[in-house]
C-alpha cells in the first residue's frame, strides 16, 4: 500500500525551531509510519494561509498572532510545538535614549502597520512599568532582514540601529551573546504583555476530514520526534547538521541547544494558551475573533 503524501509549509527559513519534523524526515520515522512527507520552505511574500485556504498545502506552520490576523472560518489549530522567549532586543547603550524618549531606530524583517503596532505596544509597557513615557513618534522601525545582529552592528545607509524587533531569544539573545553584544532583551518577562513567540501547526477542518488518519499518525510521530530531540541533545545536533548540511559550529549548536528547551510534547490543541494573546489583539484592534470563531480553531 502506498504511503500517504503531505505537504508542510514552513513560516520561514528552516532552523532549529523546525527540529521535530527534521528528525521525522531525517530518520525516516515518518516514512515508516505510511506518511510521506514534503517540507517546503517559502520564498519571502509566501502566504501559507492563502495556500492552506486553497487546499493547496495540508499543514503550514506560523506564529499564533497569524491564526488571529490571517483567520479564516475552515482553519483548524493543530497544537503548539515550540515557545520562545521573544521581543524587542534594545542595545544597552540606546537604553537611555529609550528612557529619555529620544529618537530610535529599530531594525526589523517586517515593518508594518500591525507588526509596528505590536512592537511600539511591548515598548510603552516596558515605559510604564518603568516609570517613564513613551510617545510613538519616537520609535521608528526600519525594514530590513531578519540579519538583527549584523544590522545592529552595522546599521544602513541612514545611521546605527537602536534595537531590533521580532527576535526570538533561542536565536538573536545567544548570538548576542556570542559576539559579546551589551543588551536588554525586552520580552515578556520585563514588559507585561502576552508572550507569542512561538510555533503553531495547523491545517483546515476540510482536509482533516479528509486525511485524518494521515494527519493524526504525523501529529503522534512529529510529537515522538520533538521528544527525541529533548531528551537526546547530542543526537538532535546529528539530526540537524545532517540533514541541513551545514558544518557545526559552536554557535549553531548552543542555538540547538537552548531550542531544545523550548519545544513542547505533546502536540496538541490547546485553546487556553492564547486566551490573554486573543484579548491583547482585540483591544489593539488588530483581529477581534468571536467565542464561536476562536472555540472553532481548536476543535
Amino acid at each position: 500500500m502506498a504511503n500517504t503524501a503531505l505537504t508542510l509549509t514552513l513560516e520561514w527559513f528552516l532552523n532549529p525551531d523546525h527540529l521535530p519534523f527534521i528528525a521525522g524526515i531525517y530518520t525516516g520515522a515518518y516514512h515508516k509510519a505510511g506518511l510521506d512527507i514534503t517540507m517546503i520552505e517559502p520564498t519571502e511574500h509566501y502566504d501559507g494561509f492563502a495556500e492552506l485556504q486553497a487546499g493547496n498545502i495540508d499543514m503550514h506552520v506560523n506564529e499564533p498572532i497569524h491564526l488571529f490576523e490571517h483567520y479564516f472560518d475552515d482553519l483548524k489549530a493543530l497544537g503548539c510545538f515550540f515557545v520562545t522567549d521573544g521581543g524587542v532586543l534594545m542595545k544597552q547603550s540606546s537604553m537611555d535614549k529609550l528612557r529619555q524618549n529620544q529618537p530610535i531606530r529599530i531594525t526589523t524583517p517586517a515593518a508594518n502597520p500591525i507588526t509596528n503596532k505590536i512592537g511600539f505596544e511591548i515598548l510603552q509597557r516596558y515605559a510604564k512599568q518603568n516609570g517613564f513615557a513613551l510617545d510613538i513618534e519616537s520609535v521608528e522601525f526600519v525594514e530590513t532582514d531578519f540579519q538583527h545582529l549584523h544590522n545592529l552592528q552595522n546599521g544602513d545607509e541612514h545611521g546605527s540601529f537602536d534595537g531590533a524587533w521580532l527576535c526570538f531569544y533561542n536565536f538573536e539573545g545567544i548570538e548576542a551573546n556570542h559576539i559579546g553584544l551589551d543588551y536588554t532583551f525586552i520580552d515578556q518577562h520585563l514588559s507585561p504583555y502576552p508572550n507569542f513567540s512561538a510555533l503553531e501547526l495547523m491545517t483546515t477542518h476540510t482536509i482533516w476530514q479528509e486525511k485524518s488518519e494521515a494527519l493524526q499518525q504525523f501529529v503522534k510521530i512529529t510529537t515522538d520526534m520533538g521528544q527525541l530531540c529533548i531528551d537526546n541533545p547530542a543526537q538532535a545536533r546529528e539530526i540537524y547538521y545532517g540533514y541541513t548540511g551545514e558544518s557545526p559550529s559552536a554557535l549553531m549548536d548552543d542555538i540547538i541547544n537552548d531550542t531544545l528547551k523550548r519545544l513542547i510534547t505533546p502536540l496538541q490543541p490547546d485553546a487556553e494558551r492564547w486566551s490573554t494573546l486573543r484579548e491583547m489583539l482585540a483591544t489593539l484592534d488588530i483581529a477581534v475573533l468571536s467565542d464561536t470563531q476562536y472555540a472553532k480553531l481548536w476543535h
